[in-house]
């Protein structure tokens, strides 16, 4: 039988949300039976979600990997807590350092664009202050994925085709050996295919071994920094052995009775606060072209506003809050236009991974983690299995830019998970994947909840749109005759090129009389576990 047919549907099909005590949720089986193992064994949802992550580098390399950036918002017994392991820019980086080298703007391939990855240190961070194991017991899971192989998704397995696309072009340059020979030895893998990654294994290994250690001052920071030294990069050891992720206070606003969290710059979570805090005066039905031009415009001058003021925290040059404040959002309000306003360009890409646990004491986790774009830098460190993010094409290289490019900071950021409380107490975790999509498909996933009433699951299958750039925004299956009005308004609407570029998230909802409801995303390999 032709495997193309894993990725054909020819016929309407409907998930339901599923209710539990416990629940995994992420972009691939593989991903949250992991998740659901630990909880199983007796681990809290910090180590699921730890469990998770790590697996996810394993089953979903396209996305993710062990040079991967974190964020992350846990919930438990009333309290927050937010995580920020992202990394900062090598110290040796600079606009100056780029123009020697030749370079007018950031190449997204190479040794240049990689951050200090954070990831690791988000798990180790997260099971030291709220995991009920050992690092070395959550990352088992992975560590047998990598070693005895698992068979590789659908999904994942289209965007492992068009990442051997996109990097052909490198396939005769030596830096990028590691890339070939770690991920495609026999060419592409295809669907359903048993895929093992052996120098992934090690790696994991070593990181559960040493705590995490290995990765940042140990044996595996010897081999990522001597790499990057053969090569010409600027990530160095002691790049490496700085750093340390943030325990962060999330940002929050209410709407419709509901609090809802997003993590505070450098991520652009503040953006999607801001374009709720514009609708919130309104009464809204769903998918009407009114409701869609004022969400449109919303999310347009919310983010156009992060794209202006976010950036590393200790950059910043405006208090977060005031992009939140009374006035500021009336301002805004007042701008909003029954017509389309033309705002620059943003990108979308699709390389990201979000998932979610929550155990049966009531603790909830909203992670997050991405190398940027698919196998990031295209920089696999030999032997290693260790991809390495190019979050530094998130920089601006004009002079004078808030979120300049310079040594020692942290760049502005698409990847932010999302939780929901009620008087203090919480309620839900939610997190939609895709770069500068994941505000927008929030504030849709959102409003479906908490405006439209929509359960977990229906608020994932609901069709969404796109803002692309100036008045461009792709559209999925709303009514011919909305369309067309919003065409008229101004709007320049298509259909997806892709329908990953929409938006790939996971809900998971505490319900009234205990236990879960929990969504996960129709575009993808989308799983529950309970």
């Amino acid at each position: 039988m032709d495997m193309k047919h894993l990725l054909e549907y020819p016929f309407p099909s409907q998930r339901t949300a599923l209710c539990g005590k416990q629940m995994a949720a992420a972009s691939t089986p593989s991903v949250a039976k992991a998740g659901i193992t630990v909880l199983d064994a007796g681990g809290n949802a910090v180590d699921a979600a730890v469990a998770m992550a790590a697996a996810a580098t394993v089953v979903e390399p396209t996305s993710n990997g062990l040079g991967s950036d974190l964020f992350a918002i846990v919930a438990k017994d009333e309290k927050l807590w937010g995580l920020n392991a992202s990394g900062k820019s090598p110290r040796s980086m600079s606009i100056e350092a780029l123009k020697e080298r030749g370079w007018d703007e950031l190449p997204h391939q190479g040794v240049a664009p990689v951050t200090t990855p954070g990831a690791v240190s988000g798990w180790m961070a997260l099971t030291e202050k709220l995991g009920r194991r050992t690092l070395a017991e959550n990352l088992a899971p992975a560590i047998a994925l990598a070693r005895e192989g698992f068979h590789l998704s659908p999904t994942v397995a289209r965007l492992w085709e068009k990442a051997h696309e996109s990097f052909l072009p490198f396939k005769g340059e030596e830096a990028f050996q590691g890339l070939f020979q770690t991920f495609f030895p026999r060419g592409v893998p295809r669907a359903g295919e048993l895929v093992a990654l052996p120098e992934m294994a090690r790696s994991l290994e070593l990181i559960a071994a040493s705590n995490g250690q290995s990765f940042y001052q140990g044996e595996l920071a010897g081999e990522i920094h001597r790499f990057m030294e053969a090569h010409g990069g600027f990530l160095s050891l002691e790049d490496l052995r700085d750093h340390s992720p943030l325990w962060v206070e999330p940002l929050s606003v209410n709407y419709r009775g509901v609090t809802v969290h997003e993590l505070p710059p450098n991520g652009h979570g503040i953006s999607v606060l801001e374009a709720l805090r514009i609708l919130e005066d309104g009464q809204y039905e769903f998918g009407t072209a009114d409701t869609l031009h004022r969400q449109i415009e919303a999310i347009k001058m919310a983010m156009t506003d992060a794209a202006a003021h976010v950036t590393d925290p200790d950059f910043m040059k405006v208090d977060p809050h005031k992009l939140l404040s009374d006035a500021f959002i009336e301002k805004r309000r007042k701008g909003l236009s029954m017509t389309a306003a033309q705002v620059e360009p943003v990108a979308v890409t699709p390389s990201t991974v979000y998932l979610t646990a929550a155990d049966r004491d009531g603790m909830m986790v909203s992670l997050i983690q991405s190398n940027y774009e698919g196998f990031g830098s295209g920089i696999v460190v030999p032997e290693t299995g260790i991809s390495l993010n190019n979050r530094l094409a998130n920089f601006a290289t004009e002079e004078g830019h808030v979120n300049g490019l310079a040594g020692g900071k942290r760049p502005y950021h698409t990847i932010i998970p999302g939780m929901l409380t009620r008087e203090g107490t919480a309620l839900g975790s939610f997190g939609v994947m895709g770069g500068f999509m994941q505000p927008q498909g929030h504030l849709q996933v959102l409003m479906n909840l908490l405006d439209f009433g929509m359960n977990p699951q229906a608020a994932l299958d609901a069709p969404r749109f796109m803002w692309t750039g100036k008045n461009a925004v792709d559209v999925e299956d709303f009514a011919p005759e909305v369309l067309a009005e919003l065409s008229r308004r101004g709007h320049q609407l298509r259909r997806p090129e892709d329908f990953l570029d929409m938006g790939r998230g996971q809900i998971i909802l505490k319900l009234p009389l205990g236990g879960y409801q929990g969504g996960t995303e129709p575009r993808t390999d989308g799983t529950i576990y309970i």
